[in-house]
């Protein structure tokens, strides 16, 4: 199947440092986090802040999408962390 990212909605995760969002391989949901420093790299002047992070995550859509692609065609797992190596 083919990852697609159909759901447009994302979150910050306080806990985890990252932005929250979601894909899809057919029917199954895939669970995706950016983390901070990956969203840094994009905007490194930028405050490190829920809304600005949104705002880069938001800015950067598509690159954050395509590395997400790349890290799904790693393996399956429960989750996928895109850090900063992997944008």
């Amino acid at each position: 199947m083919t990852l697609n990212f159909t759901n447009q909605s994302r979150s910050y995760d306080a806990t985890r440092h990252a932005v929250r969002f979601w894909g899809y391989d057919g029917a199954r949901e895939v669970s995706f986090f950016v983390t901070d420093d990956a969203l840094r790299r994009f905007e490194p002047g930028a405050p490190v802040d829920e809304t600005s992070l949104l705002a880069a995550f938001e800015a950067h859509r598509d690159h954050v999408l395509r590395a997400a692609a790349r890290v799904y065609a790693r393996g399956r797992k429960g989750s996928y962390e895109i850090g900063a190596n992997d944008v």
